[in-house]
């Protein structure tokens, strides 16, 4: 199982970092892939995957920090981006429902962020929030150049369909564990082989810990509701899932 979407370099995670990564393995969660939101973050996250041979990182800026994409910060994301534990560029998107960056600059740095991975052939994690349809028309133009996830994903079932139509995925967390959830409807209805299951840990923590710190270890609630929407065995979703993840990611070198 892999969580493909935490965040163990916050400071919700100081006082048990290792603590917490061991468990996840423990709990049958082999793989991770730490995101960056900010300069600061995604140096941690690579810091963080090189001193761990089951973590993997992106690197990039998270829309509420737009205002930070800087020419000498893209350069040296190219840089980081040269590493090997380095398998994405996100989390980088829109946000117009906090609008904690102009709309103006969001846009500007997230373009710039989707030309840069389309030079390094590296998938995208995007974060959307009331902003679906722009971010739609913005990946439509890089149709074909492009391959990624829409992560937490916050639409309905036929914008997934477009989401997939374009040759994307989209990724669900926690929040398909609270009731009346859209995101598990939409779970249900897509085709399972464009679906990615994360945490977004220390945040959306799924039921039964609803309440409580997130952690990786808890992605296998997610595994087991998307099972139980879809009518299917665990370990069929545990299996697709994965092989998704490993794919898009290029976490194995072949893929069978």
């Amino acid at each position: 199982m892999i969580d493909t979407h935490c965040h163990l370099d916050f400071p919700e995670f100081d006082r048990d970092r290792e603590e917490v990564i061991a468990q996840a393995a423990e709990q049958g969660v082999d793989r991770l892939i730490n995101i960056g939101t900010d300069p600061e973050s995604s140096r941690r996250s690579l810091a963080l995957a090189e001193s761990h041979e089951n973590i993997y990182c992106t690197v990039g800026i998270h829309p509420h920090d737009s205002k930070l994409l800087t020419d000498d910060f893209l350069r040296e994301m190219e840089q980081l981006a040269g590493h090997s534990k380095v398998v994405g560029i996100g989390e980088i998107g829109l946000d117009f429902y906090r609008d904690l960056s102009p709309r103006s600059i969001q846009r500007k740095a997230f373009i710039e962020q989707l030309d840069l991975a389309v030079r390094l052939d590296l998938p995208v994690v995007i974060h959307v929030r009331e902003a679906m349809e722009e971010a739609l028309t913005i990946i439509r133009n890089y149709a074909g150049k492009l391959r990624g996830v829409f992560h937490c994903f916050p639409g309905d079932v036929g914008q997934a369909e477009q989401v997939i139509a374009v040759g994307f995925h989209i990724s669900v967390n926690g929040v398909m564990t609270y009731n009346n959830s859209r995101m598990a409807m939409v779970a249900a209805a897509v085709d399972l082989k464009n679906v990615l299951i994360e945490t977004d840990c220390p945040y959306l923590t799924p039921v039964p810990h609803r309440g409580k710190r997130n952690v990786p270890a808890y992605v296998k609630h997610v595994c087991v509701k998307l099972a139980e929407v879809r009518g299917m065995d665990v370990s069929e979703v545990d299996k697709i899932t994965t092989r998704t993840a490993e794919k898009l990611f290029r976490l194995v070198e072949t893929f069978g």
